[in-house]
């Protein structure tokens, strides 16, 4: 049975904004004790605080000036924000949800069988092209929506009939290659390349609608390795990126009612992430007590212009934006990651009392960024660790009488890997953003 009554509900008159939480979720407008509109967010804080700003639709302004309370609810990845909006708007057809209740008729994805197949949502089953493959129906359009949106960020496809010129999303790399494009391709040998890459993203699309994602992940990882032992190692990157997108839309989802039936279950699975985490590290290293604050470090350049690092650090398994730190690295040879992760460490390490003592430390990297990490926090008692990407591969540091030996170990899909790919992401992003910053800095005083 879904109930919202054990989701605290705050007034809108006395909402602190900067305490709501900077997570992926769903939040309720309320009118006395009905729900007035239901919306999803990947970033709840960022959200709810549009809806007071000065440029709302009109629609939006008189919902807002309705609505008494707001409540919120806690999950853990953007698709069980989207399925848990979804099942909760079914259920309670708020007012101002018209757009999203009005399913009368179940949604289909259909798989036109033409030249270059496209990828489009339909009503009924007998629909006017023939159909290379059908599937649903699906109770939810928007979820319906939701998934075919992740899944041609992975396989890019078109939904469009040929025209004679490349459609928009071929410029943002969701239609590529574009059957538009492919067909103004004059070069014989490079139009049937394109068509193939095309054909074998329809082929995947059907393999992961049809449920046959271990299947297309072993393909992808075959073709990977084919590449990089080719030494194509850009186009293996690529098709790396693809199974890590892949791993995110095919991972474990908790049941959207789990999060209405425990209030706390985000809690919760934020505690078993860092206690799985603590029992994967523990059999080679001296952890003590709880991994309750674990900071993450990473470098950012481009060809040795504006190196940057970050400082990211997690409390709880929760990002703690108030403790995150941008480093600009100082020493002459930007390009050389080793002495700039020395660099950041040394200047950490003199800010442990002021800044806080993490419980562990995580470096973006393998064995030769950790070695430099270990040579100034190697006599402290904090643990330190690298998140290889390749194969997501846990670097640890073991001190012998020379130095150090280093245990290479891949991390099971699981809580450990989920809470560590996260921190580390999301120091990538820090580092990127003010490397970015810094970049755009430069050119523009360039032009002056």
């Amino acid at each position: 049975m879904i109930t919202l009554n054990q989701i605290k509900k705050r007034s809108l008159a006395r909402l602190q904004h900067n305490k709501i939480p900077e997570t992926p979720g769903v939040y309720v407008f309320w009118l006395k004790s009905k729900p007035l509109y239901i919306g999803k967010a990947i970033n709840l804080k960022n959200r709810v605080k549009s809806y007071f700003s000065f440029s709302l639709a009109p629609k939006t302004k008189r919902m807002i000036e309705e609505a008494e309370e707001i409540s919120y609810i806690k999950v853990t990845s953007e698709i069980e924000a989207l399925l848990l909006e979804a099942k909760l708007i079914r259920k309670f057809q708020p007012r101002y949800n018209s757009a999203a209740k009005d399913d009368k008729h179940p949604l289909y994805i259909q798989i036109t069988k033409e030249e270059y197949p496209r990828v489009v949502t339909a009503r009924k089953i007998a629909a006017k092209e023939p159909s290379l493959a059908f599937y649903g129906p699906f109770p939810s359009s928007k979820s319906v929506r939701g998934v075919l949106k992740f899944l041609r960020r992975i396989f890019p496809y078109a939904d469009h009939k040929l025209s004679k010129r490349p459609c928009l999303y071929s410029h943002i790399g969701l239609c590529n290659p574009c059957p538009s494009a492919i067909e103004r391709q004059e070069n014989q040998n490079a139009k049937e390349k394109m068509k193939r890459i095309y054909k074998q993203n329809i082929i995947y699309i059907k393999a992961v609608l049809s449920g046959k994602f271990k299947k297309v992940k072993n393909d992808l990882y075959k073709e990977m390795l084919n590449l990089a032992k080719n030494e194509e190692f850009e186009k293996a990157a690529y098709i790396r990126e693809q199974i890590r997108r892949l791993d995110y839309i095919t991972q474990v989802q908790t049941p959207a009612s789990a999060f209405l039936e425990n209030p706390n279950l985000f809690e919760d699975i934020r505690k078993e992430e860092i206690k799985d985490l603590k029992k994967l590290l523990s059999p080679y290293l001296d952890i003590k007590g709880q991994l309750l604050r674990i900071e993450c470090f990473d470098v950012a350049h481009l060809f040795g212009a504006h190196p940057t690092a970050s400082m990211v650090t997690f409390i709880e398994g929760e990002a703690e934006k108030n403790f995150y730190r941008h480093f600009r690295i100082r020493q002459v040879k930007g390009q050389d990651d080793i002495s700039s992760m020395k660099e950041v460490a040394r200047r950490r390490s003199k800010y442990l009392s002021s800044w806080g003592e993490p419980d562990l430390i995580i470096v973006d990297g393998g064995k030769t960024q950790v070695g430099a990490f270990m040579q100034v926090f190697g006599e402290s008692n904090i643990p330190v660790i690298g998140l290889a990407k390749q194969f997501e591969t846990i670097v640890i540091p073991i001190r012998q009488e020379r130095g150090f030996k280093f245990i290479q170990k891949i991390v099971p899909k699981g809580p450990s890997l989920n809470i560590l790919q996260r921190i580390r992401d999301e120091a990538h992003r820090f580092a990127r953003r003010y490397h970015h910053f810094l970049l755009k800095k430069s050119l523009l005083g360039s032009l002056h």
